[in-house]
């Protein structure tokens, strides 16, 4: 005789001719999952809005959690004084981690902290949902719907059917301009390609005999190129205590087609074993016995982003130009990887701090639409400053408050910027003595 508890009956099903598509209405649409996309969704949400987060990836954290960047950056201003230039999702981060052990705060020009991405994956999972934020995840954006200067709706294909969004305002936190893009609304693209990097987390090293950040690069500039490396130069990260390493080591293109942007990937992936390799030989009391542990998502620098109505210009973040509709800052380095044998690496002074305004999230051509992260404009150089994750976060809490002030009949164009300021404040004032 049969066990009941085994009589699981089947439903022989067919896909309909007509399939539904499932539909969710909110305040505010957020497309992106990564640290700008992330704050801007907390943001709007302690706001009292119901939000709606979208990511192509099927679990939250972006390229801050799965691309094993390892650690944030230009949260902080230049030493001595070390200033916190970007509050809000970093308070919280770092008041919950902090015990814990999952951060490590690393003094040099600027501070830099080093964090768990499994304990900052966790964390951003329970904050999300505490606040009640819905997530749409492992998503394709197909569609936006946009009339008179408003988007309408997105359209968005998954493995369990299509969805639309209706929403009142919409944060383009994709990385690359993805929500503007399908808008139809004009987008800007390098000339040349500006590498991203293949990230990878190494184990069993041993830190007491680490080398000299100045001589991982000196190897690799030295070394790299018969060694089959792009990049001359690189750095390892080591997180005190755990015997591991993030290695930063390798230069890969990122690419918008989709079949070259999957062979990149595993070009990457070669790089960093051949990098491990000549560390392994050249540095055997520190990586003798290294391993890798885990390889990141193929990590994006600055592919395609939006074109604003004001383009932040290189001469600006040099100047420290202080915009009235100012809603992050800033101290890190121009940092533009737009070559092979190396990259641009221009640091500031102990005072400096660069801002980016509102003008340079708002395509012209719509009323309910803010970018936030890599994607807002700036010259490539520009860009490339700002586009670490202590001003992204700051953007993404600008983006929420924007939208906040522009309900939904005033354009974010013409929001009241005072009012931003003050709600910004925290991310804006003092300036670092």
């Amino acid at each position: 005789m049969p066990h009941a508890l085994t009589e699981l009956k089947l439903a022989e099903v067919t896909r309909p001719a007509t399939e539904s598509v499932h539909q969710i209405h909110a305040d505010v649409c957020v497309v992106g999952a990564g640290i700008a996309g992330l704050s801007a969704a907390i943001e709007s949400a302690r706001l009292n809005r119901d939000v709606v987060l979208v990511d192509s990836l099927p679990l939250i954290g972006g390229q801050m959690v799965h691309s094993l960047i390892g650690l944030f950056c230009g949260v902080f201003g230049n030493g001595p004084g070390y200033a916190q230039l970007t509050h809000g999702i970093f308070d919280d981060i770092f008041r919950d981690l902090g015990p814990s052990g999952d951060l490590h705060f690393q003094p040099g020009h600027t501070m830099t902290v080093f964090y768990n991405e499994v304990a900052l994956g966790r964390w951003l999972e329970q904050a999300v949902r505490t606040l009640g934020v819905r997530t749409v995840l492992g998503t394709v954006l197909q569609r936006v719907n946009i009339t008179g200067g408003r988007i309408e709706a997105i359209e968005l294909a998954s493995r369990y059917g299509n969805v639309e969004i209706r929403a009142a305002g919409y944060v383009d936190a994709s990385g690359d301009a993805a929500l503007t893009w399908q808008a139809g609304l004009p987008c800007w693209e390098p000339e040349r390609t500006i590498y991203g990097s293949q990230q990878v987390i190494v184990e069993n090293v041993d830190e007491a005999h680490k080398p000299d950040p100045g001589e991982i690069d000196a190897l690799l500039a030295e070394r790299g190129d018969e060694h089959g490396l792009l990049r001359r130069g690189g750095l390892a990260f080591f997180f005190p205590g755990r015997g591991t390493a993030v290695l930063n080591v390798t230069h890969i293109e990122a690419p918008l087609d989709p079949i070259a942007a999957s062979q990149a990937q595993f070009n990457g992936r070669d790089q960093a074993d051949r990098a491990i390799a000549l560390l392994k030989a050249e540095f055997p009391k520190a990586f003798g016995e290294a391993r890798v542990r885990a390889y990141g998502y193929p990590g994006r620098r600055q592919t395609r982003w939006i074109k604003g109505r004001h383009q932040l210009s290189t001469d600006e973040v040099r100047g420290g130009t202080r915009f009235d509709d100012a809603v992050a800052r800033t101290a890190w380095p121009i940092e533009l990887h737009d070559r092979a044998d190396g990259y641009v690496w221009e640091m500031f002074g102990p005072d400096h701090v660069h801002y980016v305004p509102l003008r340079a999230m708002t395509p012209p051509g719509a009323h309910n639409l803010v970018a936030a992260g890599r994607c807002v404009d700036g010259d490539a150089a520009a860009l490339s400053s700002v586009r670490v994750m202590g001003p992204c976060a700051a953007m993404g809490a600008g983006a929420a408050h924007a939208l906040d002030l522009a309900g939904t009949t005033v354009s974010v164009h013409d929001v009241d910027l005072t009012q931003l300021h003050d709600r910004l404040a925290a991310n804006l004032d003092p300036e670092p003595a």
